[in-house]
């Protein structure tokens, strides 16, 4: 435990408390399709995720899977989606998160995550590179379709 903050597997009863705090994050709605693809990633096997708690309050989630083999790559651990609540943000929640979230993979065989961030963001780019992640041998691509 960590300033009174307890980590602990993410479940699918977590999602109202996962939305609020992305709502938070973005200053806006989620998407029908975002919640569906949270709720879809906690039914798959090769899928992690915990929660912070503080209080009993979720204050903080990650999602991670595996993936692999493909691309040139054997397995690998990705980060799919992290998020702490504003008033929560600069007391190492992200990182106690991703530390159990790198457990788990580690207990997997996984040496290699990978995840992808918006050039733009910067507070995201600030945070992976605190927890050890730097550029990697790809190139984030993607196509527009009309």
């Amino acid at each position: 435990m960590m300033n009174g903050v307890k980590v602990r597997r993410i479940t699918v009863k977590d999602v109202p408390n996962i939305i609020e705090i992305q709502e938070s994050i973005i200053k806006k709605k989620v998407s029908k399709a975002w919640i569906q693809s949270i709720e879809a990633h906690l039914r798959k096997h090769d899928v992690a995720g915990f929660v912070a708690l503080r209080d009993d309050d979720v204050v903080g989630f990650i999602i991670g899977e595996i993936k692999g083999p493909g691309f040139g790559i054997e397995k690998s651990g990705w980060i799919v989606v992290v998020g702490v609540c504003a008033r929560c943000m600069g007391i190492g929640i992200g990182r106690a998160l991703a530390k159990k979230l790198f457990e788990y993979f580690r207990e997997k065989g996984i040496q290699d995550i990978y995840t992808a961030v918006r050039w733009d963001a910067v507070d995201m780019l600030s945070f992976f590179k605190s927890i050890g992640f730097d550029r990697s041998e790809f190139i984030n691509l993607g196509r527009h379709l009309e």
